[in-house]
């Protein structure tokens, strides 16, 4: 691995490791240009990762402070943990399901398309399907995706005969196990799912798609990649002209180190992303760095979600197998007459007994939940992702009076369920129970949304600078050599899960970037 100067300003400076920034990374040193990578998190390993719930939670997640508010359920559950997302090599690409669906043509032009829904603040992507098709196909090319590139799907546990088995009934007609970036055969110098049922906790045979074992060891071996673990950045700086010049950050020996850098991209989720730049104010930019529009921290999306767990007479045990091979998208387009707007997918999900007892009914106890821990064995368990609705009053602030490890403000996330998402997660919650129904269930329950995994939009694409904070090449309308590399730029949400299109986007990211600094525009 190479090593670079502090005062090297010749350099890439990529803020995180994971869909975004590992990507990113790796398609930049491809292209001989030297990259430097702060990842706020330890370096793990497929022999490191432990199958154990609870304590690959402390060693994977990011625990670091922050507070919650506003009217969802999350806020009353999980008031400190709004999001759970990782802080490792890799970030959430360690802990991810591997769910790998493209966005669909509509869900790009919502506003378009939707028209003007009440309390909703739509905006069309300033980019089309068409444009990121390419980019789609190289994505799905690079993680190994199924049912792509004549990769076969995985095979059906016994959660998905189920889901199977009662959505046929009910009518449905695309129900698969899924686009999944998880070797269903060897591949790219990994093996095939070896059908652990640990997706959650880190994949240690290397069949999932990971930043940490693909991504990061290809640019390392460029000669142009240089890691820098446990490195917490808190600050970016620029000059006088109002161009990043670098940025501070935290060694892991708790040392403030600055490094200089040509272009700056930042790829911290949308949590993280925001709050860095909203922490990088100055004189020159009172309200945090590339926010002229004020939309920095604006916007959240975290999916409509919910899930419903189904017990039978038989064992099911499903918690073996792949965990989210096993999907019904013919809930995914848009049909106003169900009453919202936007679409959901149902994807087969089960929890180990650790995390089952904390989320099947957080805070609860008593008969009924005790009925349902007895029958674990026998549950069949399914998640509900579905669009929500971008509103300028879900955002991430930084909260005044809590300060982080490093003395630093800590980010609050607020965010309340607009009317049509509580509509979508209804009628969702309502077909879950009929398709188990359906296949035979005795007794369903729902359970209402986990901590956030699917973070976007708090740094959106717009094609008008007073509309969002990025343009199409998620370059910032305000300063040209600062990029925001993750999913905070998702102008809308779609109903998919949203690393496919990470990715797309950070490897189309990295062709404009090499571009531009070859033209010596940044």
């Amino acid at each position: 691995m190479a090593k670079f100067d502090y005062n090297d300003d010749s350099v890439v400076v990529i803020i995180g490791s994971g869909a975004g920034g590992g990507t990113l990374a790796n398609e930049l040193c491809q292209k001989g240009i030297k990259v430097v990578s702060l990842e706020a998190g330890a370096r793990q390993s497929q022999s490191s990762f432990i199958n154990d719930e609870w304590k690959s939670f402390s060693q994977l997640a990011w625990l670091d402070a922050r507070t919650t508010s506003g009217s969802w359920r999350v806020a009353k559950d999980f008031a400190g943990l709004p999001a759970w997302i990782c802080k490792t090599v890799g970030g959430t690409t360690t802990h991810w399901a591997g769910a790998s669906l493209r966005f669909q043509e509509h869900e790009f032009r919502t506003k378009s398309v939707y028209g003007n829904v009440a309390g909703a603040n739509l905006l069309d992507w300033p980019v089309t399907l068409d444009e990121l098709a390419p980019y789609y196909a190289k994505a799905e090319n690079k993680m190994g995706v199924t049912r792509t590139n004549g990769i076969p799907g995985l095979p059906g546990n016994n959660n998905f005969k189920v889901m199977h088995a009662g959505a046929t009934k009910l009518g449905y007609k695309e129900v698969h196990t899924g686009n999944m970036a998880i070797n269903s055969q060897p591949r790219d110098g990994r093996g095939r799912c070896l059908q652990l049922g640990f997706c959650f906790q880190g994949c240690k045979s290397g069949a999932k798609w990971s930043t940490l074992y693909t991504e990061i060891p290809k640019a390392e071996a460029t000669g142009n990649f240089e890691l820098r673990p446990q490195s917490h950045v808190t600050r970016i700086e620029h000059n006088a002209a109002g161009k990043v010049t670098g940025v501070v950050y935290f060694d892991k020996d708790g040392k403030e180190q600055r490094q200089k850098a040509r272009v700056v991209c930042v790829a911290g989720n949308a949590i993280e992303t925001p709050r860095l730049l909203l922490m990088s104010e100055s004189s020159k930019f009172k309200d945090g760095l590339a926010n002229s529009s004020g939309q920095v921290g604006r916007n959240y999306m975290r999916h409509m979600t919910g899930s419903v767990y189904a017990a039978f007479k038989n064992p099911v045990h499903m918690y073996r197998g792949t965990t989210m091979a096993g999907i019904v998208r013919d809930e995914a387009a848009h049909n106003p007459s169900r009453g919202f707007v936007g679409g959901y997918e149902l994807e087969t999900l089960s929890l180990g007994i650790p995390f089952m007892a904390a989320f099947l009914n957080p805070g609860g106890w008593g008969p009924e939940f005790a009925w349902w821990m007895d029958h674990y064995t026998n549950l069949a368990g399914m998640w509900l992702v579905g669009e929500d609705m971008p509103r300028e009053t879900n955002r991430v602030t930084l909260n005044t009076n809590v300060k982080d490890q490093y003395g630093n403000y800590a980010p609050n996330v607020h965010f309340d369920d607009h009317d049509n998402d509580i509509a979508m997660r209804n009628h969702a919650f309502t077909q879950a129970e009929r398709i188990y129904g359906a296949a035979g269930a005795i007794k369903t329950f729902r359970t209402p949304p986990y901590p956030s995994t699917h973070n976007m939009g708090t740094c959106r694409m717009s094609a008008r600078p007073e509309d969002g904070v990025v343009n199409k090449w998620g370059q910032s309308h305000d300063i040209s050599n600062l990029f925001v590399s993750d999913g905070s730029q998702f102008t809308t949400g779609g109903a998919e899960n949203p690393t496919l299109t990470i990715v797309t986007l950070a490897i189309r990211q990295a062709d404009q970037i090499a571009k531009l600094m070859t033209e010596k525009a940044l």
